[in-house]
């Protein structure tokens, strides 16, 4: 083992803007444990929000304004001077952010897989006809609509205690959550099976942790600097090329999901309706370095096979829906 002097110049002080639910303040309690077993002496100190997103469950994300509602709040600490780096779940975080913000760190990726949770049933195969399904997103009800058109599929909001508790008081047979929420909080054992990548690929980014700061910050770069993961900064990239390409947002289902093999990365992507009548897909391989590149020529792909009719209709459909 070797040690690497540290020539940084510390602040006095660290604050994390974050969401107040349990599963935003274990991520940037993660961050804070870091940062601070790596800075000796370092102050670092949490600044708890409560978002738009957090307060409004009773409708969907796409009626609602999308997933950039959990990170609004977030901003404007960052933009006041309350907060020096925001922490996110990087699914969270929107494709394009406004000039004055950047994305300095992607840290290593938990499990992307969506997780299957249910008190009858073992498997998205087991749920008889006519069985209720929750799920928060349109990418995951796209696909299970698709492969399960016998399911009744109906919208889940809230947190993920929240969300648990709905099930738990029989308001659905099932639901999908991301396993990575579950395994960070210690619930693993409400995952009752994980979704394969071919019956819900992920949506682009999920399982990552993604840390916002000021763009004019490069002294927060350097210092966050020892967080990054190369491998799932090059897999989010990709996969969030894709998503911006193709103008992503909560109203349209849009899935990438990226992983490293022999040194290359190997990327799927998909664009469906939310009725899960119609899809589009493609893959590609590339050198980790192209990640920007790969993911920008698979949303080029998927824009060729009809992509933009696709995502026209989906918009449709999503602006008629009642929930």
């Amino acid at each position: 083992m070797h040690f690497i002097e540290i020539t940084l110049k510390l602040p006095e002080k660290i604050v994390i803007a974050t969401r107040a639910s349990r599963l935003a303040l274990w991520q940037a309690e993660f961050v804070q444990h870091a940062l601070q077993t790596q800075y000796s002496g370092l102050v670092v100190e949490l600044l708890k929000l409560t978002t738009k997103g957090d307060q409004i469950i009773d409708r969907s994300l796409s009626k609602i304004g999308g997933k950039g509602l959990f990170v609004k709040e977030l901003e404007s600490a960052l933009l006041d001077g309350r907060a020096d780096l925001a922490v996110h779940s990087l699914k969270d975080v929107p494709m394009a952010l406004y000039e004055e913000f950047a994305l300095s760190t992607i840290l290593k990726r938990a499990d992307p897989r969506d997780a299957f949770v249910s008190n009858r049933y073992e498997t998205l195969d087991d749920l008889p006809e006519g069985a209720v399904l929750g799920t928060s997103s349109l990418r995951r009800e796209a696909q299970i609509r698709a492969l399960y058109p016998h399911l009744v599929v109906q919208p889940l909001r809230g947190n993920l205690d929240t969300r648990l508790g709905k099930l738990d008081a029989g308001d659905y047979d099932a639901i999908i959550l991301a396993a990575s929420g579950l395994e960070r909080l210690g619930l693993a054992e409400r995952i009752r099976s994980y979704l394969t990548v071919d019956q819900s690929l992920p949506a682009a980014g999920q399982g990552a942790l993604g840390i916002e700061i000021l763009a004019s910050r490069d002294d927060l770069r350097e210092l966050l600097a020892f967080l990054a993961c190369a491998e799932s900064t090059a897999t989010a990239t990709a996969e969030r090329a894709i998503s911006q390409a193709l103008g992503g947002s909560c109203q349209v289902p849009i899935a990438a999901h990226a992983v490293v093999e022999d040194n290359q990365l190997y990327l799927r992507a998909m664009v469906a309706l939310p009725d899960g009548t119609a899809s589009l897909t493609t893959e590609i391989r590339g050198d980790l370095a192209d990640a920007q590149q790969l993911g920008d020529r698979a949303a080029e792909d998927l824009l060729a096979k009809g992509g933009r009719r696709l995502l026209d209709e989906a918009l449709k459909q999503s602006a008629a829906r009642s929930f």
